[in-house]
């Protein structure tokens, strides 16, 4: 295609690409030469392409991807950074079968077509009459490849010996008939079953394979065209054929290049039919042809005739002549879209000028449609590419893709142009971004614009139209945003924008042929794909890496018309440098996704913390002391010269320290090949090189401990020396399970020799499998590895070790299927298990011995104390917890092994939660969400397990059928042994219970007790909570005997229980106020805290009114055997007076009328002041009195705060007399003063004042007149504003005060004055004596 500016690094010379070519034209674009269109005085080797790869001239020489330069320092200079990295080789079958076709051709004159199906991950070669399809993501041990033969007949129609482009010939697509979802989990996707549709671009003849994993399925069902279809479309559009283009169709071929070619192929599965599918193609006629392929046969339909296409974009159309070769492209609106789930798929159709959504129905007239359309060249620039712009010639839409979501739209656009001061002629090669407006209503536009034209080439070489029509665009790929332009010629040319538009071309400094085609290695975890990959024709698969890419693209030239890289670009060594001292990680995301419509955004790059020179320094001068340290043991002045050097000031990953430890671990074996198979890790190749690894890490840590860094690591940067012995213990946790799988891999093969099984049976196993998973992962991750195998990168990245649990929590339904029998699945569960427990218990194992080796703990959570960790175990117990209910219903033999290994694993889940409880709480950080999850686990767990045991308890007593009871609890008694250490160690108090219950074993129970004291009391505080959930208060309050404070802290929360306790131990003054508590508690004061209301499973019934009553009586009694002082004889009075006003409410509940109110509160205890609101509403008369009882037996706070209150009964006690009676008849009577005194006597005023201040007058605490004086302090001026200062200044506003005051006041004050008042009985007096009768 185009060939921006090329970043070489100074090893990476080559000969020049050009050679031969001394003439140029004047204004020679830097576009190379196509093969096509070579000039004559081109005197370099045929068929090799000026730029990219080269071509096909030597023989295969992949294997030098792995030769270091020559001029390679020990530095590090090993890995070039802005170079594509090898992935891996063709298959056996692919270097065969390609051999022998280049021995039957003429150099120049072997075509090989391929290409990379994104979805399924499958390349393919197209090589002579074979095609071989692979997965891309296999590594070399384990690549296995399909061979299918083409029809001898469809290649004779075909002629393919005359084809002269790579790509003109064949259109292939891959049918997943594993349905992948956008939920797939892509690093366990594994194409099971597929077919395969081709067509051929020329004689339109289909062949499809409906399942290439199938035997019966690698048959293909063939179609051919026609003769009468191919003669209709024989003729150009137009139906004339000039002499320019009978010229132009001779050179170019009689077919490939013609007008009757099929531009563009898809397909997709039909729900419920089996393997088929129907296929959809266009051609350059405008047609939009449907196939419906099945094993059985093959039906062709032309859907539309004619597919309009625009040929006049400007007033001059085109210097090529009219417009061809449209409709261009066909693209699957959601290519992850579950076809079993939705029976209709939307797909976009590329014209000259728009973009068409149409659909189809899958289903038995496949009935298609058009939603819209969007014009995307037209006279309006915001809706697309506007045209008819000064210099501006002709359009042309090249391809169109779409991402995954179905949402963002992209076109690769060539536009001739002429420049109208040079009149030099160029293209110009643009991206157009568009997306689905949000909230877009029916009959409007449904795309816009999501950034403007992307420019990738301002001025380049001018192409004839094949050429044109011969690039094709990729996107998806890191960085993010990024898009790839593949052309005819071979070339390869990844675009992204990082501020501006940068290009990276790939390039090989050997030979590798063509680039057949590119995609991206499928997404991990976070959801975006992975780097891009492309398939060559002769060195076979590379990955470019995001960071060669970032660090190796290259401004496009701006105004260049020569083949000279652009004025912008720098040099490949600069850029290194500028990488080693600003950062050794490559960015994690440079992302032009955060682009607005209209606009673009800087570009947000995420990486690891940056490194410096000073870094740098550091560790080349570590590395060195080391390196002496092993040679000699020599360690002379080693700590102050790296202090100096600032070794000692960064913490965490970045400490050179801690990265010279992970290198060790981390290092590859050199002697690690990918040639010889899966058989290598059965070797003790593996098991020597980590030993080695391990020597090596004691010898760090020995020379950590001489020169004295240790100290200063363990006073200064504490998490970095944790880390390096976090990898010792990962280390050693390898080993050990380098030496399970081995154990395995023996056993199954002593079984694979007994059973006559295959070789592959013989090492395949559930922890292989895994093994092979994890390191798939890391392959994809780090592309750096793509050549290596699984399991070689597994056994290397030590330092990774949590990615074992990460993949168990996200990828353990690929390890197990549900789909299995149910003893297969215990049994590889069982041995995932055994791999997680190896793991942590090596790990604690490996703490334990080098104790002293660690630093302080405070703050430092262990690895295996991490989310990702307990995450992954939890994964698997909880699938080993489904098992073992699966297995006591079918009453599986495995169930005994199944319980072994769940024991174990619960033990390790259970530590390493219990280990990040206390790393937060040592940190002071929040703990709440981790002990929850804690303590649900724990139960979870233990409870699972000691059913099982109690099932085998069941099981073994049945089976035996003799015994007695004794020998079934003893066998209780030791299968829980094991369990009751891990519930003790755990504070798994339920089963603890559960256990001691079954034992009916109280000095087990007791012993327990002793031992645990967890939170809030331990185990006893839950022994006491079990047994008051079960109203066994009895048991409980004997165990108060035993555990006097514990049981104290227990009926804090139960306070209807405390005051028995504390009768027991003497503590009656204690037990008087909780029995005055328990008896005054209102709906909202609960006996039980929420807690412990939650745990007993009941409600708290609320106590009587007599029960009230009783419990004051009991209060008295308490109080009254206390000790004998002050205190104790106002106790007595406070709950005297409260006898009192708990008698009087149930007096006012006989008054009461029965309604909804009553019954509300007749068994409420009322608050004081409402009892007055009910006494003042009832209208009685001697209610109104007993009011002022209720102010005297409360306190002088309460009268205080309820001033109001008083105001309004004395109001009420003035209602209760008729004044104006009494007024009328002292006149006309003439009462003498001992008659008055007679009559007031009788009035209500006058006994409320005898009994608030009265001689006789008893209150709790300050008097009335503290609170409410009876008379006003200056009686000589009254003041009749004042309606609350005084009882007098309240009568005083009394309706009848004008003619009766007198009398009023007469009453009050006589009432306070008089001592000899006889109330009437059912008046209380404060110091009343309790009525113990029956029916209290």
């Amino acid at each position: 295609m185009f060939s921006p500016g090329i970043k070489r690094s100074n090893f990476s010379s080559r000969k020049d690409r050009n050679l031969g070519q001394t003439v140029r034209v004047a204004d020679s674009p830097i576009t190379p030469l196509g093969d096509n269109r070579r000039s004559a005085f081109d005197t370099s080797i045929p068929n090799r392409p000026s730029t990219g790869t080269p071509a096909p001239w030597a023989p295969r020489l992949s294997v030098l991807a792995r030769i270091p330069q020559a001029n390679k320092n020990e530095k590090g200079d090993e890995i070039d950074p802005i170079k594509p990295v090898f992935v891996g080789e063709f298959p056996q079958a692919v270097h065969d079968e390609h051999g022998s076709f280049l021995q039957q051709h003429a150099p120049g004159g072997a075509f090989i077509s391929g290409g990379m199906d994104k979805h399924t991950s499958l390349s393919w070669i197209i090589c002579g009459s074979k095609l071989f399809i692979w997965s891309f993501l296999s590594s070399t041990a384990s690549k296995k490849c399909i061979v299918l033969e083409l029809p001898s007949n469809i290649l004779e129609n075909g002629d393919i010996k005359g084809d002269s482009c790579h790509h003109a010939r064949w259109l292939l697509t891959v049918i997943n008939w594993d349905s992948p979802s956008r939920g797939t989990n892509k690093v366990a996707q594994h194409c099971s079953s597929a077919g395969i549709v081709m067509c051929n671009r020329t004689t339109r003849a289909i062949l499809y394979w409906p399942d290439i994993y199938r035997d019966a399925g690698r048959i293909p069902v063939t179609s051919c065209a026609s003769s009468d279809e191919l003669s209709s479309n024989s003729s150009p559009i137009d139906g004339k054929i000039t002499p320019d283009r009978q010229q132009q169709r001779s050179k170019h071929g009689s077919g490939s290049d013609g007008l009757i070619s099929f531009n563009s192929l898809i397909a997709s599965a039909i729900p419920n039919t089996g393997h088929a599918c129907i296929a959809l193609a266009t051609s350059c006629r405008g047609e939009l042809w449907q196939f419906h392929c099945s094993p059985t046969g093959v039906s062709r339909n032309k859907v539309y005739q004619d597919i309009k296409s625009s040929t006049s974009q400007g007033s001059n159309s085109s210097q090529h002549g009219e417009s061809r070769g449209y409709p261009k492209s066909l693209i699957w609106r959601f290519p992850y879209s579950s076809f079993e789930e939705e029976p209709e798929r939307q797909f976009f159709l590329l014209t000259d000028h728009e973009i068409h959504c149409l659909s189809i129905k899958l289903c038995a007239d496949f009935t298609m449609s058009k939603l819209w359309s969007h014009e995307i060249v037209g006279t309006d620039g915001d809706l697309g590419i506007q045209k008819n712009l000064a210099g501006q010639k002709q359009i042309w839409p090249l391809d169109i893709q779409v991402d995954d979501h179905g949402k963002v739209i992209t076109v690769l656009v060539a536009t001739f142009c002429k420049d109208r001061i040079s009149s030099s002629s160029y293209t110009q090669y643009s991206l157009l971004t568009m997306q689905y407006k949000s909230g877009a209503e029916e009959h409007e536009r449904v795309l816009e614009k999501k950034a403007p034209i992307q420019v990738i080439i301002p001025k380049a070489r001018v192409e004839d139209e094949n050429f044109l029509f011969s690039m094709r665009l990729r996107v998806g790929g890191k960085p993010s945003g990024s898009a790839i332009i593949l052309s005819g010629d071979g070339t390869a040319t990844v675009s992204y924008y990082r501020n501006s538009t940068w290009l990276y071309q790939f390039d090989l400094p050997y030979d590798a042929g063509k680039v057949l085609d590119a995609s991206v290695l499928p997404p991990t975890d976070d959801g975006e794909d992975g780097a891009w990959v492309v398939l060559t024709e002769k060195a076979g698969i590379w990955a470019i890496p995001e960071k060669a890419i970032v660090l190796g693209g290259v401004e496009p030239p701006e105004r260049s018309l020569s083949r000279k890289g652009s004025s912008n670009e720098r040099s490949g060594q600069e850029e290194r440098r500028n990488l080693m001292f600003e950062g050794n990680f490559a960015p994690r995301r440079a992302s032009s996704d955060a682009l607005d419509a209209g606009d673009r955004q800087q570009t947000i790059v995420r990486g690891f913390p940056r490194r410096t020179v000073q870094d740098e320094e550091s560790e080349a001068l570590l590395s060195i002391f080391f390196h002496e340290f092993l040679l000699s043991g020599k360690v002379d002045g080693v700590m102050e010269k790296l202090k100096s050097s600032g070794a000692f000031e960064r913490d965490g990953e970045v400490n050179i320290f801690a990265r010279t430890s992970r290198s060790i671990v981390d290092t590859l074996a050199k002697h690690w090949t990918t040639t010889r198979g899966a058989e290598i890790l059965a070797m003790a190749v593996v098991s020597t090189q980590l030993i080695d690894k391990q020597h090596k890490h004691e010898s760090f840590l020995q020379f950590l401990a001489l020169s004295k860094c240790h100290e200063e690591l363990c006073s200064g940067p504490r998490h970095s020396l944790q880390i390096i012995l976090e990898h010792g213990e990962k280390l050693a946790a390898m080993i050990q399970l380098r030496e399970l799988q081995s154990m395995i891999s023996q056993n199954r093969s002593t079984i694979a020799v007994s059973q006559s099984l295959s070789p592959d049976n013989q090492i395949s196993g559930a922890l292989w499998d895994f093994i092979q998973l994890v390191g798939e992962r890391a392959r994809r991750n780090t592309v750096l590895l793509m050549d290596r195998d699984n399991a070689e990168v597994f056994y290397s990245k030590v330092s990774e070790l949590e990615q074992v649990f990460y993949c168990l929590e996200k990828q353990l339904e690929y390890i197990i299927s549900i789909e299995q029998p149910l003893v297969v699945q215990i049994q590889r569960a069982c041995e995932l298990s055994n791999a997680c427990v190896t793991i942590v218990r090596t790990a604690m194992h490996y703490k334990v011995k080098h104790h002293l080796w660690y630093p302080p703990p405070e703050g430092l959570t262990l690895w295996y104390c991490q989310p990702i960790v307990r995450n992954g175990l939890w994964s698997i117990a909880s699938f080993m917890l489904h098992l073992s209910k699966e297995a006591s219903r079918f009453g599986t033999s495995s169930n005994s092994e199944l319980y072994g290994h769940l024991e174990a694993l619960a033990e390790a889940l259970l530590e390493a939660s219990s280990g990040a409880i206390t790393a937060k709480m040592e940190c002071g950080e929040e703990h709440k969400g981790l002990l929850d999850e804690y303590c649900s686990r724990r139960e979870t767990l233990l409870d699972s397990l000691y059913q099982q045991v109690k099932g085998f308890v069941e099981a073994g007593y049945k089976d035996i059928n003799v015994g007695s009871e004794e020998q079934k609890e003893e066998n209780l008694r030791k299968l829980s042994s094991n369990l009751l250490s891990i519930a003790k160690r755990h504070e798994g108090y339920q089963t603890i219970w559960d256990i001691c219950c079954d034992l009916n074993d109280s000095v087990l129970l007791r012993d327990l007790m002793h031992e645990s004291m967890g939170p809030r009391g331990g185990f006893s505080y839950f022994v006491f909570k079990q047994l008051y959930k079960k109203k066994q208060f009895s048991k409980l309050l004997r165990l108060g005997e035993e555990f006097h404070e514990e049981l104290s802290i227990f009926l804090k929360h139960h306070r209807d229980l405390l005051w028995l306790h504390e009768i027991f131990l003497n503590q009656f003054s204690s037990a008087s106020e909780t029995l005055h508590d328990v008896a005054l508690c209102q709906d909202d004061d609960s006996i039980l805290t929420e807690e412990d209301e939650m745990d007993a499973g009941h409600e708290n019934p609320q106590p009587t009114l007599a029960d009230r009553r009783w419990l004051l009586n009991l209060s008295k009694i308490a109080a009254l055997a206390g000790i004998k002082d002050a205190d104790s004889e106002i106790k007595v009075k406070r709950i005297e007076a409260d006898l009192k006003i708990l008698k009087l409410q149930e007096k006012i509940m006989k008054v009461l009328p029965t309604d909804e109110t009553k019954q509300s509160i007749d068994k409420q205890l009322l608050r004081p002041e409402e009892l007055i609101e009910l006494c003042v509403k009832s209208g009685d008369r001697e209610l109104a009195l007993q009011v002022f009882d209720v102010f005297a037996w409360t306190s002088s706070t309460f009268r205080r705060n309820h001033r109001n209150l008083l105001e309004m009964c004395w109001k009420n006690a003035a209602d209760q007399d008729h004044w104006e009676q009494l007024y009328q008849a002292s006149i006309t009577e003439g009462w003498s003063d001992e008659e008055t005194l007679q009559h007031l006597r009788q009035t209500l005023l006058f006994q409320a004042s005898n009994r608030c201040y009265g001689p006789r007058a008893e209150t709790i605490e300050d008097g009335f007149d503290k609170v409410l004086p009876l008379r006003q302090e200056n009686p000589e001026v009254p003041d009749l504003t004042d309606t609350g200062t005084s009882v007098e200044a309240i009568l005083m506003h009394h309706r009848d005060f004008t003619y009766a005051g007198k009398l009023m006041l007469t009453a009050v004050m006589l009432g306070s004055q008089q001592d000899d008042v006889k109330v009437e009985q059912e008046s209380p007096s404060p110091t009343g004596v309790i009525d113990f009768d029956a029916s209290d």
